[in-house]
């Protein structure tokens, strides 16, 4: 993939947003093959929603925001719901145990 200096039109810009996009969807996708695979180690419906560990991973997602200079606020409420789904679908993952 160019890198985005190296586009020359609209069209390979495009292109190379989608193909990271991809990415990104693809990189979620085994993230929750992860929180499925976490389900197994956790004993109660708080273990599997782990508010403490959630805030804490969303201030620590704020932080990388910050450095890749991007708006914490945003990358927040994008984990927020992101992590959200994945809670609920492990619950119920967890909950079919």
């Amino acid at each position: 993939m160019k890198e985005s200096n190296d586009c020359f039109n609209l069209p390979e810009i495009r292109v190379c947003i989608d193909t990271i996009d991809q990415q990104v969807i693809s990189l979620f996708g085994k993230r929750f093959e992860y929180v499925k695979a976490a389900a197994k180690f956790k004993t109660n419906q708080t273990n599997v929603k782990a508010l403490e560990r959630f805030n804490t991973m969303l201030q620590q997602r704020r932080q990388w925001a910050e450095e890749a200079g991007l708006s914490p606020d945003v990358i927040e409420k994008v984990y927020q719901d992101l992590v959200s789904y994945f809670i609920d679908e492990e619950l119920k993952h967890w909950l079919s145990k």
